[in-house]
């Protein structure tokens, strides 16, 4: 990306929202096309072609532009706009992750992500000592100058959030920023948007639902510099949020609970396995201390530049694309292992997986592992 951050005009705008909505296209292969092509405007026309040599037997479903327009008008009905990556209100943070939602729905404050943020989450059916602990714990973050980040369910989130509304929070949703889920927390909602700001990766009028939480805690924990966990089951979606703490680069905090309480199980296992114990917000800053003088810088990408062609000719293509689909299986394996068991150079192992992707035929997982389909 170049030195200086800048915004999109509306027709690049448009081309993005296009390419993020089509088919088989994740955050990963956004930027990978974007830097092969110079622009989503030339990536979405060389789409069809890339699918077809992957083995895609039937044309790829492009976002047509008349959807993309009408995903803009709905946004702004609702009051919300697009933030794209790399531009100035984008938060720098999230940015900072090879998986950055290239477009991000927001409604609220957006000045907000100027500020250094840090995570609380937690279980749903969280005590009332645990939701007092996570209230006090937001507001006193807050008034440290951290912004406090959440997911906005019920219990410790929810907590999270009322305790950080005078200082400043973000929730993050897992539907469309428009979408109110759980229902009790519509006037929280409502809140957040007046004060704080909302943000979703999903289109305005999707619903929640369960595949979708993943991809909302990612966000979460890269928005922050790090995670804190106040009681969690140990299968939760808090102890995911961590798992992506972790990847990412970020603290893991955790709150110690009693052994007798199921709710405590994931947080008191996350402290025995390294996380920092966490009794009082000094427990917080003293690790990040050393880390508030300077955000998370984004990680940088030719996102605007055109690209020079270095697309590996198709002949050499043809004859590695099968040694490299033998490698692959139906479990998650990095992709920098399969540069190293085929010797073969990033570039043209990246060129044949960004195929197999758009073909339907792979699919990515956290920590740059992708699977065969």
């Amino acid at each position: 990306m170049p030195g200086t951050a800048r915004t999109l005009n509306p027709a690049e705008r448009l081309d993005w929202l296009r390419l993020i909505r089509s088919e088989n296209v994740g955050p990963v292969t956004f930027y990978q096309l974007l830097a092969r092509f110079g622009s989503a405007e030339a990536a979405l026309a060389a789409l069809p072609e890339i699918a077809r040599r992957g083995g895609r037997a039937r044309p790829l479903s492009l976002c047509p532009r008349a959807v993309a327009e009408r995903e803009m008008q709905q946004l702004h009905a609702a009051a919300g706009r697009f933030l794209a990556w790399g531009e100035p209100d984008y938060p720098a943070a999230l940015a900072a992750l090879d998986d950055a939602p290239p477009l991000i729905s927001v409604k609220g404050d957006t000045k907000l992500f100027e500020r250094n943020a840090v995570a609380v989450v937690g279980a749903r059916n969280a005590s009332a000592n645990g939701r007092r602990f996570a209230r006090d714990l937001a507001l006193q973050l807050g008034q440290h100058g951290l912004l406090v980040v959440s997911g906005l369910a019920r219990g410790i989130d929810a907590a999270a959030h009322e305790g950080a509304l005078a200082t400043g929070t973000v929730a993050v949703l897992a539907g469309g920023i428009d979408q109110v889920y759980p229902e009790e927390n519509r006037a929280l909602h409502e809140q957040i948007a007046e004060r704080g700001v909302l943000i979703a990766e999903l289109p305005v009028g999707t619903e929640p639902q369960a595949r979708h939480f993943p991809r909302r805690n990612r966000i979460i924990s890269g928005c922050s510099l790090g995670v804190i966990v106040v009681e969690a089951a140990l299968r939760s979606g808090s102890l995911i949020t961590a798992r992506f703490a972790l990847e990412q680069g970020r603290d893991v905090f955790a709150v110690p609970g009693s052994p007798l309480d199921p709710r405590c199980r994931g947080a008191n296992d996350l402290i025995r396995n390294g996380a920092i114990l966490v009794e009082t917000v000094d427990d917080v800053m003293r690790e990040l201390q050393p880390r508030l003088g300077a955000t998370l810088g984004e990680r940088k990408r030719e996102a605007y530049a055109p690209a020079e062609s270095t697309a590996p000719a198709e002949s050499e293509l043809a004859r590695v694309r099968a040694r490299l689909v033998e490698l692959l299986s139906p479990t998650p394996v990095p992709v920098d292992e399969l540069v190293r068991q085929c010797q073969l150079s990033p570039a043209l192992v990246v060129t044949i997986l960004l195929e197999l992707e758009l073909a339907g035929r792979i699919e990515r997982h956290p920590g740059n592992q992708v699977s065969l389909l």
